[in-house]
């Protein structure tokens, strides 16, 4: 009963398919192309080339104005440390033609946490950790919480010719002391700063 059942069940598949086809292939014609698509290629597709900083040679300041100063700094100060900083770079002012680069400086004090972890031996005084007989410190670590001052000056390059900013960077430092150990504290951290220019 079983084998007939198959005979007749393939008989009928055999049957079904000498049947014509019912589906018919058939196609639409391609839209026509943006007019736009005649203008060339769409160079925004592609990512843009490498930037050439050594081109850069020039620079002045944004708007022709120096950086604002603080009470310890006046604008001079600052000026002149960013002037020195940019010189090491091959950068130097534009006199009588136009400038490669704009800069901007910004210079502001801020109050920033610091911690110092120590340690404190009760016959030895502070500082001293020696390994106890089971390989840990004789003294725990004392961790001190204190608040500072520091100045953060920030620095952006400007491409003239586009007014897109290429470059920029910050650095922070003490803000105690006298003025000198200020200006020289800023050279510093401004030299610290530029150490990344140009970018590689």
């Amino acid at each position: 009963m079983g084998g007939r059942l198959h005979a007749v069940l393939c008989c009928l598949a055999l049957v079904g398919c000498q049947g014509p086809n019912p589906y018919v292939a058939s196609s639409l014609p391609l839209p026509p192309a943006p007019a736009s698509a005649s203008q060339g290629i769409d160079m925004s597709a592609y990512p843009a080339a490498p930037r050439d900083y050594g081109r850069y040679r020039s620079w002045a300041w944004v708007n022709g104005q120096l950086p604002a100063g603080t009470a310890a700094l006046p604008p001079e100060t600052i000026a002149e440390a960013v002037s020195a900083g940019m010189d090491q770079r091959g950068l130097r002012p534009a006199r009588s033609t136009a400038p490669d680069l704009r800069v901007a400086a910004e210079l502001r004090t801020e109050r920033r946490l610091r911690q110092v972890q120590d340690s404190y031996d009760p016959y030895h005084g502070p500082g001293y950790r020696p390994y106890g007989p089971y390989g840990y410190y004789a003294g725990p670590p004392m961790v001190r919480t204190y608040e500072v001052q520091v100045l953060v000056v920030r620095l952006h390059l400007f491409d003239a010719a586009t007014g897109q900013e290429v470059w920029a960077a910050a650095a922070d430092t003490s803000a105690q002391g006298s003025q000198g150990e200020q200006a020289d504290a800023l050279r510093a951290a401004l030299d610290n700063a530029l150490a990344t220019y140009p970018p590689h």
